[in-house]
């Protein structure tokens, strides 16, 4: 059974190795207008690789090799989190400060080449990989939640599925790793170490297939934000608009229809307005209790509801396009939040 649990882990991580390398490979030649978080993505991949390596290449006893492959692990946390600044952000570039992220790598890799791989060392590795590890997760749940805020104050576009999507990614991360910590505790137990590795590799097996097709089948998932927008709650808390303000941006909203351009954001808005842009998201968090992304979702439901009422020779699809939605999940998300029902028991109830 041991010998059949093992040929199972070494095939699945053959196909594991494999994966790797082919959505590095996707990743690398896509075609994208954003291409550093493909880049980054890839890089992050490749490094992970090097684990993988032992299912094919013989153990080296070569120091540096060695302390490379080990001290390798250090720079995959990093390469994610900055994997996920590019994929919130579309003006986020690589800059030298950003090398720093490497030092815990560089460390390890010239203290294992010199003094090689005993026992002190490997628990001192042990120790700051873990450390670096949830470092690195509190951080880019973090780096999320900024995101999440950012695009409800300042878009209207359906960013929620970038965010989504990192989130379940990240949450999958830290799954993962849970099954390493849990395999870590049961390696005395040979029997339980080789069914939770087996586990463990078809997990990754998973998250990795799921993330293939999620890269094929939403090739602009990674529009991407303003990196140097600010939440307006750190801006200017206690100021308050007139109540005059908010009665003519309703107008506004009601006469000129600014919410059917599904590429409208704050910063539109507030030129076609007229109004300081850091005054208008004020005017919106503080005076409706909204968001700028929910205000405006708000006005697109009430016209879909109008347009599913009174015009029933139109489909749910063109009617979402019609109000200023770009997406159907972001329009049945967003429609049965408001209303409570999906768009088709809407019009089933009103026709």
């Amino acid at each position: 059974m041991k010998i059949e649990n093992m040929s199972l882990i070494n095939d699945l991580g053959k196909i594991i190795f494999f994966l790797f390398l082919l959505l590095s490979a996707f990743l690398l030649t896509a075609k994208s207008e954003r291409k550093l978080p493909h880049y980054l993505f890839a890089a992050f991949l490749l490094i992970s690789v090097i684990d993988l390596s032992g299912f094919f290449l013989p153990p080296s006893d070569h120091k540096i090799i060695k302390g490379f492959k080990l001290a390798s692990v250090l720079l995959q946390m990093p390469l994610y989190y900055l994997y996920v600044n590019a994929a919130c952000y579309y003006n986020f570039t690589l800059r030298k400060k950003h090398l720093l992220h490497a030092l815990p790598f560089l460390f390890f890799m010239g203290w294992f080449s010199i003094a090689g791989i005993s026992g002190q060392n490997d628990q001192a590795f042990d120790l700051v990989s873990t450390v670096q590890y949830y470092f690195y997760i509190i951080a880019v749940f973090l780096v999320l939640r900024t995101f999440k805020r950012l695009y409800q104050e300042n878009y209207s576009s359906n960013h929620q599925l970038t965010y989504k999507w990192l989130l379940q990614t990240t949450i999958l991360f830290l799954i993962g790793n849970t099954f390493v910590l849990i395999r870590e505790f049961l390696k005395d137990n040979e029997t339980a170490f080789l069914y939770l590795y087996t586990l463990n590799s078809l997990f990754v097996l998973f998250v990795i297939s799921w993330f293939v097709l999620n890269a094929l089948y939403r090739p602009n998932l990674l529009a991407g934000i303003n990196k140097d927008l600010i939440p307006v709650q750190e801006v200017e808390e206690s100021q308050k608009e007139e109540p005059e303000q908010l009665k003519n941006l309703l107008t506004f909203m009601e006469v000129e229809h600014p919410y059917l351009d599904d590429k409208l954001t704050l910063q539109k808005l507030a030129v076609q307005m007229g109004m300081p842009e850091k005054q208008l998201s004020i005017l919106i968090n503080q005076h409706t209790g909204r968001h700028f992304f929910d205000f405006i979702n708000e006005f697109r439901i009430n016209k879909a509801k109008d347009l599913l009422k009174d015009q029933p020779q139109l489909t749910v699809l063109e009617v979402l396009y019609e109000v200023g939605f770009n997406s159907k999940s972001s329009f049945y998300t967003a429609f049965k939040k408001e209303t409570g029902v999906t768009p088709t028991d809407y019009r089933k109830s009103v026709v």
